[in-house]
């Protein structure tokens, strides 16, 4: 098969999925339908994998493939087809995001085990993946704002799933419509960029960006940042972030799918696909190296405090994002990518992680209940070691060599971006302290009830369910979470899945060691042959290793730092109360929610009813529909008058009609 057959494959398999699943909803069990999401997954993760074994059959100057399935739309300038581009930046997207995929299926395919919207589950996660993959292989902006929207309908499905839980319906209300604003803004910027090169191709735009725009200017600087909006929006970036720890509503599965392989990281990919753009227009890749640099600091600072379980590591996603959105905003391609395949795998085994923990706690996350699980759930106390040590960069787990590749090209770009890779040490020591403080709370310690009753073999269900996050009643049946909880000390699946991934997150590094390997630099280099940074910005292997062990002794310090106060001492009451107002402060997320409800909810709520109640009943309806309607039923009353049926009448009115004509003209003349 060609590499293009495998490109088609990739998008066929979990679509297919997705529509089974969906046209069989009642005829085959619900377990059948996890093996048929599962594996449809799996197909397309070998199809990628297809893809780059065809790849690297070709030569150097030919790894850019277009396929052309059909013309949408050809004719006044607009070149709108249905295209994939296989080249390496969308093969290795495509790997991460199916490889990673399918753990988190196989791992569903347990931890959702007994909940009634199994099936409903495995259609929406496959459609999900069907979305993000048509994001990344997307040969033109026209599918790629298909991908776009796609996706975050999938999130809106997958967020929601419990749809009976009102905090549920809530946060997948709240990411909708931030995605959305974010969809404005890519549409947007899309039709700027299309004013100055007449493409929407790919390939075609980057070909002629050159001759459509000098260096900065305004309409390309406009366009581009309304990319960011819309990579900002995605990617979970200030101001545009508050969906993301709400996000954690939806099932666990699903916050490790949004967070290590899909969604979030679409901002990312989309500022590295559209490189040439960002590097004419200057501004606007700094102003995403700026936000990303700040978003890092404020998630790191929320995630110190935070104390649901799920969001510490949400918060924890959302700040290195921040480092991400940095890199490929500095022109940092290949390190920014390396992170994001990093930070999948020992995100996604976090969030599984957290899952297991949560199925012992009967559903309930509030660290503040938890404690001692160490001893009784000692496979899961591994993979959360795993995970915590990868992404708070401690040798030689993945993170320790991804993170501190982005530290190091910042200080190798010199002048301001000295300044990011001071602030990316900043949030290095402080992600270091708030994983380890939600690892010694979780697991250290007295056992609570619940690690209690497992010691004892039986694992804990509550007697009433009940939402964590406002005390709802549950009653267990479809739209709300299932009655039966699992742990991956008992379910082999969870256990394979969270295996692979610890595996991943402990040699993924090595792909990228200072003067050893640069395999993924080389592999991406194609794509980005035509940037003045990727060549050029490369710092010597001796300045590398130095920002190595600078990072190292960071997250080892900062991991010491979390034990003196959480983990042997117990002084966090001692420093929350020298720290009472910082600690309010951060806890209440920077008051970003508090703001935006009073800057963009509450007038727009306002005019929503000014309008309802004023222009809409007394303008609208009153005198334009009223007011016309009261005129015609008014001059028909009096034309009904008038036709009384006495000859009379008619011949008097005829007499009076024809004295005035003839006065008119007698006066005229």
């Amino acid at each position: 098969m060609t590499i293009t057959t495998f490109g088609w494959l990739v998008l066929i398999f979990p679509l297919a999925g997705a529509t089974i699943i969906g046209l069989t909803f009642k005829a085959l069990p619900q377990r059948v339908h996890g093996v048929i999401g599962t594996l449809a997954i799996f197909l397309a993760f070998l199809s990628a994998i297809g893809m780059l074994v065809k790849l690297g059959d070709r030569d150097e100057g030919h790894k850019q493939v277009v396929s052309v399935a059909w013309d949408y739309a050809k004719t006044v300038g607009i070149d709108a087809q249905l295209s994939i581009l296989m080249d390496p930046l969308s093969i290795m997207m495509c790997l991460v995001v199916a490889g990673v995929s399918t753990l988190i299926h196989l791992y569903s395919f347990a931890y959702m085990g007994g909940d009634r919207g199994y099936s409903r589950f495995f259609a929406y996660l496959n459609f999900f993946v069907f979305s993000m993959l048509l994001l990344v292989l997307a040969a033109n902006f026209f599918v790629l704002i298909i991908g776009w929207a796609f996706v975050g309908a999938a999130s809106y499905f997958l967020i929601s799933f419990w749809y009976r839980r009102t905090t549920a319906t809530q946060a997948g209300i709240k990411a909708f419509v931030i995605n959305v604003l974010g969809d404005v803004g890519l549409v947007l910027g899309t039709y700027f960029i299309f004013q100055g090169t007449h493409t929407l191709d790919f390939l075609q735009t980057f070909a002629r960006i050159d001759q459509a725009f000098t260096i900065d200017q305004p309409e390309l600087v406009a366009g581009c940042v309304l990319l960011l909006v819309g990579a900002f929006a995605k990617s979970a970036q200030v101001p545009l972030h508050t969906w993301l720890p709400d996000a954690m509503e939806g099932p666990t599965p699903v916050s490790a799918l949004i967070h290590a392989a899909t969604m979030v990281t679409a901002g990312v990919y989309l500022i590295a696909r559209l490189h040439p753009l960002f590097e004419r227009a200057p501004d606007a890749a700094a102003v995403g190296a700026i936000i990303g640099c700040i978003t890092l600091i404020i998630a790191a600072t929320i995630g110190l405090v935070v104390t649901d379980l799920k969001r510490v590591i949400a918060y924890s996603t959302m700040s290195q994002i921040g480092y991400m959105i940095m890199a490929v905003s500095s022109a940092a391609y290949a390190a920014g990518m390396f992170h994001l395949m990093t930070h999948a795998f020992f995100k996604a085994l976090l969030f599984m992680a957290a899952g297991s923990v949560i199925s012992a706690m009967g559903g309930n996350q509030d660290l503040n209940r938890m404690s001692g699980f160490r001893k009784v759930m000692p496979f899961t106390y591994g993979c959360m070691i795993v995970g915590g040590l990868a992404l708070s960069g401690v040798p030689p787990f993945s993170g320790f060599w991804s993170k501190d590749e982005i530290i190091a090209l910042e200080f190798d770009r010199g002048g301001w971006h000295t300044i990011l890779g001071v602030l990316a040490y900043v949030g290095a020591f402080l992600t270091a302290i708030y994983t380890f403080r939600m690892i010694f709370r979780a697991f250290h310690g007295e056992m609570c009830p619940e690690a209690e009753e497992l010691s004892h073999g039986h694992l804990y269900h509550a007697p009433e369910p009940t939402n964590p996050a406002n005390g709802e009643i549950e009653d267990t049946d479809i739209g709300f979470p299932g009655p039966e909880h699992h742990i991956a000390e008992r379910a082999a699946p969870m256990k394979i899945a969270m295996g692979a991934l610890a595996l991943l997150a402990i040699i993924g590094g090595f792909l990228q060691i200072p003067g050893v390997s640069a395999e993924l630099h080389h592999f991406l280099e194609p794509t980005f042959a035509d940037s003045n940074y990727y060549a050029e910005l490369e710092p010597s292997t001796s300045s590398e290793w130095i920002g190595l062990l600078v990072g190292g002794v960071i997250g080892l310090t900062g991991i010491g730092v979390a034990w003196t106060i959480w983990g042997k001492g117990g002084t966090a009451a001692v420093w929350q109360a020298r720290l009472g107002g910082l600690h309010k402060f951060f806890f209440n997320k920077w008051y970003f929610d508090e703001a935006i409800d009073f800057l963009i909810v509450r007038p727009f709520a306002w005019f929503g009813r000014f309008a309802n109640s004023t222009v809409e009943r007394v303008f609208v309806n009153g005198t334009l529909v009223g007011g016309s309607t009261g005129a015609v039923r008014a001059l028909s009353a009096a034309v009904r008058g008038i036709q009384s049926g006495y000859l009379r009448y008619y011949a008097a009115l005829l007499l009076v009609g024809l004295t005035g004509l003839s006065a008119y003209f007698l006066i005229s003349a």
